[in-house]
């Protein structure tokens, strides 16, 4: 049993067929995690502001709405409605979207830019969790670069086909790592282990340069499972580790083996097992536990906020501890309320308590990562997206936060990508909580969280300059001549409610 339920889905819209195409989302999209809120009257109103923008747009410059929507002038356009609605959050001018050349000179002068993107799934040929195959068939229509596959794509071939599509085509990430979901029903893994490291070695021979990374998910209490950190460590060799101390994400009903990162019998031996190989990140999936997830399993809630890190990372001073989605708590719930918690306290549950880790355990061994954080309050808060940058900043600094979308469960990244490199904390919440600004979408602060943590973590130095002269390279130059354009497609359930 996933989270959504059949009666749930039948109350839901179908993402790829109902959501409004445009570049930036104008309404929360779900997957089989959580379910979508309702789209908010200011997100309405975003989404009616940037059909007038649009259209009008299109129509002076002799184009389609889709097919301005593919364009980076589209994409300026979607940052513009926003600002309209919710206040200059994010740095972007009319003139770029009513002007495509200084649109895509923008694009063009950004393009080359390092991103790594920490974050990234797809799902198994044979999956059964037919949600999310659901939301994939839809994208068949659109058409491929040949280059990509020497066969026609099939519906199996969609899910891998597509990821790379929209990470590698259709967004400026260079470097991905490939991140799974376990279960206590080994049908139900997003990928089998193998298939995972496959799936790199596929990917890095294609490109001729290093373009994927990838975790061995490990499983604590499960049988055997020491024995399968010591057989991945052997024949997989994976970039670094990913667990979830909730357990079983997917079937939380059953959640057999639910685990805190500080369990000195069962989880310390491992990190004195992986401290040996040199695989030193841990990374560790918290948090997206809204009050009606916690109200529908209150026996996981212990194991979902972070309160586990500060003292296994100060046991372990040796590992690197990367705490996934930084532990917001608040996706699936109410956006507004996660609003209405920062402004009446000044704090975001538990991304707060993350970046006060560091000063409470005296470590500096715990970083951030941003996936889902940001794409779902981005689009639906702004305001708070702004705020829980500045949270990490202050607390954990701009060398601990790490870039990672959850794609490509929410489309291509690239609106996330453009997010992040046009927004700014607003002076009033610089002032009264002291959060430093974020600075210019290829300045200092932001080029550490696209790419300068995670060479540093992953040690990509030496492939940081390969990417641009690989096949992928090429392939993508002959993608934006000759193939079909971005799809802002998205993959999910949208709520029918608003």
């Amino acid at each position: 049993m996933k989270y959504l339920t059949d009666a749930m889905i039948s109350g839901l819209l179908p993402a790829e067929t109902s959501s409004f195409p445009s570049p930036v989302p104008t309404q929360i999209v779900s997957s089989d995690e959580f379910e979508p809120v309702p789209q908010s009257a200011r997100q309405r109103e975003v989404e009616a502001r940037l059909t007038d923008i649009s259209d009008r747009l299109a129509k002076r410059q002799g184009t389609s709405r889709r097919q301005f929507f593919q364009t980076a002038a589209g994409m300026a356009a979607s940052f513009v409605a926003i600002n309209q609605v919710f206040g200059n959050i994010f740095d972007v001018t009319e003139a770029e979207a009513a002007t495509p050349e200084l649109a895509a000179a923008r694009a063009d002068a950004l393009s080359g830019q390092m991103i790594i993107d920490g974050h990234t799934h797809f799902l198994r040929d044979d999956t059964r969790l037919m949600g999310f195959v659901a939301g994939r068939e839809a994208v068949g229509q659109f058409g491929w670069n040949k280059e990509l596959s020497a066969k026609e794509q099939t519906i199996d071939d969609l899910k891998y086909g597509n990821y790379v599509k929209e990470i590698y085509m259709d967004s400026d990430t260079k470097i991905a790592l490939l991140s799974n979901s376990p279960s206590d029903v080994p049908e139900d893994w997003f990928i089998p282990q193998e298939q995972v490291f496959k799936t790199r070695e596929m990917v890095n021979q294609k490109a001729g340069s290093k373009r994927m990374m990838a975790h061995f998910t490990f499983t604590p209490g499960q049988p055997g499972w020491l024995e399968k950190v010591d057989e991945a460590i052997e024949r997989f060799k994976p970039d670094s580790w990913k667990g979830y101390t909730v357990g079983d994400n997917t079937h939380k009903e059953l959640a057999n083996f639910p685990w805190h990162a500080d369990d000195q019998k069962l989880m310390y031996p491992f990190y004195e097992k992986i401290a040996k190989t040199g695989i030193r990140n841990v990374c560790i999936h918290k948090g997206l536990f809204a009050p009606a997830v916690e109200a529908k399993f209150p026996r996981l809630r212990p194991y979902a906020d972070v309160s586990d890190i500060g003292r296994a990372a100060k046991d372990f001073p040796q590992l690197n501890f990367l705490v996934y989605h930084s532990a917001y708590r608040w996706v699936g719930g109410n956006p507004a309320d996660g609003m209405a918690e920062f402004d009446t306290t000044g704090r975001s549950s538990w991304v707060s308590d993350l970046a006060e880790i560091p000063e409470k355990y005296g470590v500096n061994n715990v970083y951030g990562d941003v996936g889902q954080l940001f794409a779902w309050t981005s689009v639906a808060e702004p305001r708070l997206a702004a705020a829980l940058m500045g949270i990490l900043m202050k607390g954990l600094g701009s060398d601990h936060v790490v870039w990672g979308t959850d794609a490509v469960w929410t489309g291509a990244p690239q609106w996330q990508i453009e997010g992040l490199r046009r927004i700014e904390i607003p002076e009033y919440m610089q002032k009264k909580h002291g959060f430093k600004p974020l600075g210019a979408a290829d300045g200092a602060i932001k080029t550490a969280i696209f790419s300068g943590n995670t060479t540093r973590l992953y040690g990509l130095e030496q492939h940081a300059s390969l990417v641009g002269q690989d096949r992928f390279a090429a392939i993508k130059a002959d993608y934006q001549a000759n193939g079909p354009g971005r799809s802002n497609l998205r993959y999910g359930y949208v709520s029918k409610a608003g």
